[in-house]
C-alpha cells in the first residue's frame, strides 16, 4: 500500500483509501486494506491518502469523513464508502469490476 502520488497504471481499479493519523476508525480500517492488498495482489493499486497532509487531494475528491474509501476504475469512480467498510464488501465491489 502506497501513499497517492500519481497513479501508475489506469488499466487496473484504484482502491484510495482517505485517512487521519488521529482518526480511530481509520486505524481500523488499515489491516483491512493490508488484507485486500494481499488478496489482490498486483490486480489493483491500493492508496492511501492522509487528508491532513493532502488537503487539496482530499477538497478535489470532496472528502467530508475519515475514513471514506474511493473505488476507481479508468480514472472515474465507480464506488464511495464512508466510515469502516469490511473487506468483504470492499471485495465485493472490486471483484466485479476486475
Amino acid at each position: 500500500m502506497t501513499s497517492f502520488e500519481e497513479v501508475e497504471d489506469l488499466d487496473k481499479p484504484v482502491l484510495i483509501d482517505f485517512f487521519a493519523t488521529w482518526c480511530g476508525p481509520c486505524r481500523m480500517q488499515t489491516p483491512i486494506m493490508e488484507e485486500l492488498e494481499k488478496k489482490y495482489g498486483g490486480r489493483i493499486e491500493i492508496k492511501k491518502v492522509d487528508v491532513d497532509s493532502n488537503m487539496e487531494l482530499a477538497n478535489r475528491y470532496n472528502i467530508m469523513v475519515v475514513p471514506t474509501i474511493v473505488l476507481e476504475k479508468d480514472g472515474k469512480e465507480v464506488r464511495r464508502w464512508l466510515g469502516v467498510t469490511s473487506k468483504e464488501e470492499l471485495s465485493r465491489a472490486i471483484d466485479e469490476i476486475l
